[in-house]
């Protein structure tokens, strides 16, 4: 059995094998959905009503757009860290099985 280093993302040749390109492909996903959580309720904070775009209700439909946006922006720049770590206990919890 092979021992996994716990730190660092994946490198490129890693990636070449489809099933772990595969796996981080989903960590990264799962690091931008906590991201958007953390991130909404910062949105909720702001008083848009009285900013340039006016609140009101297409503001309101947008806005979960754009949090999910940032979100995927911060994660794909290595996040808060979240995705390696994910990516590496997948990787041996698929070796354990």
């Amino acid at each position: 059995m092979n021992t996994i280093v716990l730190t660092g993302p994946p490198t490129a040749g890693e990636l070449a094998d489809p099933a772990k390109a595969k796996a981080w492909k989903a960590a990264r996903d799962f690091e931008s959905v906590a991201l958007n959580e953390l991130l909404a309720p910062m949105f909720d904070t702001v008083d848009s009503a009285h900013g340039p775009m006016g609140g009101g209700d297409a503001e309101a439909m947008w806005r979960p757009m754009l949090t999910q946006q940032i979100a995927d922006e911060i994660a794909q720049h290595d996040g808060l860290g979240l995705a390696s770590p994910i990516y590496r206990q997948m990787l041996q919890t698929q070796e354990v099985t």
